[in-house]
């Protein structure tokens, strides 16, 4: 059985930073909580991949 594979039309970095985004939006919208802070967290991490596969893509050591 093969695999489906399909071409991404977004690079990785582009979807991790969107991601994010969506993230801190989500998290704005709630009052200060450990649920809060759990999606601030969770962003920066995207955040973080986003720069480190950039970095990669572009041939720059990390």
């Amino acid at each position: 059985m093969q695999r489906r594979r399909f071409k991404q039309v977004v690079p990785l970095d582009q979807r991790l930073e969107q991601h994010a985004q969506q993230l801190r939006k989500e998290a704005k919208g709630l009052p200060p909580s450990g649920e809060r802070e759990k999606l601030i967290r969770k962003a920066r991490q995207l955040e973080t991949a986003s720069d480190v596969s950039h970095w990669l893509d572009k041939g720059h050591p990390a």
